[in-house]
Order: C-alpha cells, then structure tokens, then sequence
C-alpha cells in the first residue's frame, strides 16, 4: 500500500466550514501525512484512516503524531464530511476509529509495511487497546521523537479486574536499529505514583496483576498439553515383542562384579 492516502474526495464538497478546513490541511500538509492504514466500506460512503503526521516534529514538544480520520460521503448530494483526533499511538487511533463504526481488525497496520512489534506481549496487548471500547479515559501522554524514542499514554482503566490499580501507562519504546517496538503496560494506584514513575524510572515498570495470572494461565494450559502430548504418544506407542530369555551368562555380566 503506497503511504499516500486515497482520501476519494474527488467530484465531492465539503458538507460544513470544519470539513472545508481538514481538506485545506490535507492538501497543505499532503508530503508529510503518511497512511499508516486505511478502511473503505463497500458502499463507498466511509472511509476509515490512520495517518503518521510529520509536521508535529515541530510543533509543540510531546505533541501527538498520529490522526486518525473519519470521511462519510453522501454520494447523492456529492458532499462529504471529515471527523478527525490526533492521538499518541495507532492501537488509541484504531480505538476512535472503532468507536465510529470501522471493524477494528480492519485498520490494522499491514505487515512488512512499518516498524514491527518486537514480541507478542506488544501485540496483545495492541489488540487489548484497540478492542478496549470506553474502558479506557485518557488523562495524559507524551511523545518523545529522539533518542530514547518512546511514547506513554496515561488513562484511567474502568474495568473491575482494575479497581485496586486503575491508572494504567501504557509505554511504547522503538529501537531504531531492529526497526522494531514494544509495548508494556504498567498499574498504579493514582495518577501521583504513576506520575512519579515517569520522572524517576528506577524501577521497572509495574506489571499489571491480571497480566500475571494470564501469563500463569497460558503457561500451566502448555504444560498440560504437553503432558498430554506426551501420554498420548506413550499409550499409543507399539509394545516391543518379547524377545528371547537371556541367558545365565548375560545375567552375570549385568551384575558387574567378577567371582
């Protein structure tokens, strides 16, 4: 997929003053927005994006850089109408975009395209955000676009497996060298400690309890296939014929001493 978006707007007018503007910033901005991934539905009347933005490299520090951007089109009147938010990381974009009306599996990033998430614990926990619906209330974030390049996203997690630790960061750490990321997510009781965590960083991130009891899930359902495996390969193994009786001598050589 080329990194330039198909924003299908051409023979349609922009329905209200905000549409009229994002359109004059997509056209002003065109050789620094990058298509991550995009969606169209077959009727052609929406379409779903996830943009890199490159201008906010000089915005304000910390600023977002990734949009994700709603079009509807009514294809009777040709007009057509764009929703928009910035956002710190794709899994937030893809949750937007989710929350009107795109298959959240649909806007994934495509493989062999962009950086790549360094291990599965990035990519659960991706799929975890991006199918979060309003569990999640964002409350802070920052972009860090030099060495170290990384991202955290504060939010206040209200499912009930997270009372005791609600504050949640969600840390995205790149390695430019592995052209690889990943992402961790840490619990804290308020956002004062998750606060003071991101200022000192002497200790690792705190891993969610939930986290622990599914790894511990994951790792006793392996062991208990494996075992299973194994049975199932024993109770189904031939037995060996008998085999002729030793005789005398062999039962004295395996006894190992000399008379």
């Amino acid at each position: 997929m080329s990194n330039t978006a198909d924003f299908r707007l051409d023979g349609l007018t922009p329905a209200d003053e905000f549409s009229a503007e994002a359109e004059g910033d997509i056209e002003l901005w065109d050789d620094l927005f990058s298509a991550l991934a995009e969606h169209h539905t077959v009727d052609g009347k929406q379409s779903f994006f996830v943009i890199h933005d490159g201008s906010a490299t000089w915005g304000i520090p910390g600023a977002p850089q990734v949009i994700a951007l709603h079009i509807t089109r009514d294809l009777t009147a040709c007009a057509f109408r764009i929703e928009q938010a910035d956002h710190p990381t794709v899994p937030f974009a893809q949750l937007w975009l989710a929350d009107r009306g795109c298959p959240p599996d649909a806007i994934q990033l495509p493989q062999d395209q962009h950086i790549e998430p360094a291990d599965a614990l990035t990519i659960r926990i991706e799929n975890q955000i991006r199918h979060s619906g309003t569990r999640y209330e964002t409350k802070d974030h920052y972009t860090h676009d030099s060495v170290p390049y990384e991202t955290w996203v504060m939010v206040r997690d209200s499912d009930p497996s997270a009372a005791d630790l609600p504050v949640r960061i969600f840390l995205e750490e790149t390695d430019l060298d592995t052209f690889t990321y990943t992402l961790r997510e840490g619990a804290f009781r308020d956002g004062t400690s998750a606060n003071q965590w991101l200022f000192d960083r002497d200790t690792p991130l705190p891993e969610p309890p939930e986290h622990m009891i599914s790894a511990d899930r994951r790792t006793r359902a392996a062991l208990a296939r494996s075992t299973t495996g194994r049975l199932a390969t024993a109770s189904s193994a031939p037995t060996p014929p008998p085999g002729p009786a030793p005789s005398p001598g062999a039962q004295s050589h395996r006894g190992g001493g000399r008379s």
